[in-house]
């Protein structure tokens, strides 16, 4: 038997594969077709098109049986590795349709990334366990090109962000508070002040930035200058240093949230000071069913672990 001249073997259809995958497995065609769906003569002319197109014979015909030859089930053999692949393409395709599979990058500011993003990122996975994630931690300027370039899928930044490169979406707003030790007798307030704090050792982050110059700005207004005893940069360790007794942190009240412990406490500053962070894609970035089921898990966490911020 000789091959259909002008059809190249990458012509043979999927259907015909299962075909003669069922046939061989069954080893008859009528239990084939009722398993395929398909009529008894259908998959009979199935069979002979796929021979017609492949040049050899792939079953002997012995008294109204289907008799697998040698070089039948030596393709069967390889149809079967074929058949497979295509499902995992289809499962795959199912899973990325579905925002179940995939590689997700995402940076944020260090203490976003340590304070917030865990309990979004565990519960995202949780639904979305075949996605692989990639958490990152930048200065403000090299995430902002981190995401305009779309070196990473999506990031968190503090607003306000400049950049008509960047779709922002602004995502959760915090107040500011103190962080001091519960046995310490400023804990007694509800609100801590700068008048309350004139006296006290502070423990203060983000030297040089807004959010410094607004603390700066809180006890100008009382006609004060804080009593700075340590300068730091991340929330995690203001809130270390504040539980060794080493002063009163003033910081963001979401991202301390996570350092808090039986032996510290969290008051409100007064005159309030808020911070907005958004979260930030590239403008180019269009359709990512990914992204969006990430960010709709950071809405929905957020609004839960931080209701009254």
């Amino acid at each position: 038997m000789k091959r259909e001249p002008n059809r190249p073997l990458a012509t043979l259809g999927v259907r015909a594969l299962e075909t003669l995958s069922e046939v061989m497995r069954t080893g008859s065609a009528t239990a084939a077709a009722a398993n395929l769906g398909m009529t008894q003569p259908g998959v009979s002319r199935t069979l002979a098109q796929l021979e017609r197109t492949i040049g050899f014979e792939l079953f002997y015909r012995d008294r109204g049986k289907l008799v697998p030859t040698k070089d039948g089930r030596l393709l069967a053999e390889e149809v079967e590795f074929a058949l497979a692949g295509l499902q995992r393409v289809a499962n795959l395709a199912d899973d990325i349709a579905n925002s179940a599979a995939g590689e997700l990058s995402v940076v944020a500011p260090p203490s976003f990334a340590e304070g917030v993003l865990p309990a979004i990122v565990a519960s995202f996975l949780q639904k979305h366990p075949g996605v692989r994630f990639n958490l990152d931690s930048r200065s403000l300027e090299t995430s902002r090109m981190m995401i305009a370039t779309r070196v990473v899928d999506c990031g968190f930044m503090k607003m306000p962000i400049a950049g008509d490169d960047l779709h922002c979406e602004p995502l959760v707003s915090s107040g500011s508070a103190c962080v001091l030790p519960a046995r310490h007798p400023l804990a007694a307030h509800e609100v801590l002040t700068p008048d309350l704090l004139r006296d006290a050792p502070l423990i203060l982050l983000g030297s040089g930035r807004q959010w410094r110059i607004q603390v700066d700005q809180a006890f100008a207004g009382y006609r004060l200058r804080p009593t700075v005893a340590i300068e730091t940069h991340t929330h995690g360790s203001a809130c270390a240093l504040a539980a060794r007794g080493v002063g009163i942190a003033i910081v963001n009240r979401l991202l301390a949230r996570a350092y808090l412990r039986d032996d510290l406490v969290m008051r409100s500053f007064a005159p309030p000071i808020v911070h907005q962070y958004a979260s930030v894609t590239s403008i180019n970035l269009h359709g990512s069913r990914l992204v969006s089921a990430f960010l709709d898990e950071a809405r929905a966490e957020l609004a839960k672990i931080a209701p009254d911020d």
